[in-house]
């Protein structure tokens, strides 16, 4: 066996200890920061959002394990109405990811293209 073909086999093998330590889900191999990620709302989705009150998008307060679309006052799209989704950090990181993938026919037209950023966002929204 070649040096290289050692080296390939010892990087195969640290990244699936990584896997199985930090579980199967490569966003858990990254740690989140609710600081940041406040900062990150603050910056980026306060124009249509607000913690306690609806605007040009609904209220984010308790939003981990509320069923998608049933904040109270505030007018969804049909698509969002009739989704069973309820909001987890899985489903938010998909939804910050691509809200027209997950939810085909909702209005939100924002995505969050970095990783880190999502995970921070979805970190500070669990601490509301």
């Amino acid at each position: 066996m070649s040096v290289r073909e050692v080296l390939r086999l010892q990087g195969l093998a640290l990244g699936l200890t990584l896997a199985v330590v930090l579980g199967s889900s490569p966003a858990l191999a990254q740690t989140a920061s609710a600081e940041r990620g406040k900062l990150l709302y603050e910056s980026r989705c306060v124009a249509c959002h607000s913690v306690d009150a609806n605007r040009v998008g609904p209220l984010h307060r308790a939003v981990l394990g509320r069923r998608a679309g049933t904040a109270t006052g505030f007018a969804y799209s049909d698509a969002l109405r009739a989704s069973t989704l309820v909001w987890s950090r899985e489903t938010l990181q998909a939804w910050l990811k691509d809200p027209e993938a997950l939810i085909p026919g909702q209005q939100m037209g924002y995505q969050v293209e970095m990783l880190q950023d999502r995970l921070d966002l979805v970190a500070f929204l669990a601490t509301l």
